[in-house]
């Protein structure tokens, strides 16, 4: 398992009722897990969430499935809605 930070971004931010929180996890896949079974996080988490991109340390995961990528001790994953604009 590694520890470090989920930061979430505008609509996820509103979503988790917070800006970051730790995880204690050995992949991405079960970060959200446990993120998702937090107090209060219902199913507006779960969509918000689910529809999101990831970055681990800066670097996109984009369509690698979840349960693959590994997540680095001390790490910050970027939990970043989908969003309009410029």
């Amino acid at each position: 398992m590694a520890k470090g930070t989920m930061r979430y971004w505008a609509a996820a931010k509103a979503a988790a009722g917070t800006h970051e929180e730790p995880y204690d996890a050995a992949t991405l896949a079960e970060a959200v897990a446990a993120a998702a079974a937090g107090e209060g996080r219902g199913d507006e988490f779960a969509r918000v969430v689910g529809r999101s991109s990831f970055l681990v340390d800066g670097d996109p995961v984009g369509t690698r499935p979840h349960a693959s990528v590994a997540l680095p001790e001390g790490g910050v994953v970027e939990v970043l809605p989908p969003f309009a604009g410029g």
